[in-house]
């Protein structure tokens, strides 16, 4: 879906979205120096003003590159067609609509759900809930256990584990009859 948004800035904002799980507000809001290529770190304000500091891939690095040269704004990652504000909020929903329903996805597909997705997807890699609590600047940990339902893939693995602790566990001598 992320690559049928047409415009460059559109499509790097939904990337960005899911590579980190950001909330919509904390992406289009992304000054240039958020980016910090020395430390390669992509640092961002969340709710409350809380900072986050989240480790800037080469391949994220260098598509943020790619982007600002189609727009070189003095200030904004993701800025308006003005370039001196940068990208609504309403502006961007309206892109990844139109992208969603070119997809033929249902309307409850939201950009929130690509930072449900990257949650979900971190989960089923092993990656432990309180890192993603970090990567999601959840204040508490319970805020990021509604990500943790079980998926199939999930569920798979448990089935398999269940299958490992369990072979034989009722198996045992049986009465003699005879």
């Amino acid at each position: 879906m992320i690559a049928t948004l047409e415009k460059p800035v559109y499509r790097a904002c939904f990337a960005l979205i899911y590579a980190y799980g950001l909330r919509i507000g904390e992406a289009v809001t992304l000054p240039i120096t958020a980016v910090d290529s020395k430390q390669m770190l992509l640092r961002l304000i969340g709710k409350r003003n809380k900072e986050r500091a989240l480790p800037l891939t080469e391949s994220i690095l260098e598509m943020l590159r790619e982007v600002w040269k189609t727009h070189r704004s003095p200030r904004w990652l993701f800025p308006s067609r003005r370039i001196v504000t940068h990208l609504p909020d309403a502006t961007a929903r309206n892109a990844f609509n139109k992208a969603r329903d070119e997809c033929h996805f249902d309307d409850n597909f939201r950009p929130h759900s690509l930072r449900h997705s990257f949650a979900t997807h971190m989960l089923e890699r092993g990656v432990d809930i309180r890192i993603i609590q970090i990567l999601l600047g959840h204040s508490s940990i319970r805020s990021t256990e509604i990500y943790t339902h079980l998926t199939e893939p999930l569920r798979e693995d448990l089935r398999k584990l269940l299958r490992q602790t369990t072979h034989g566990l009722f198996e045992g001598r049986r009465p003699n009859h005879g």
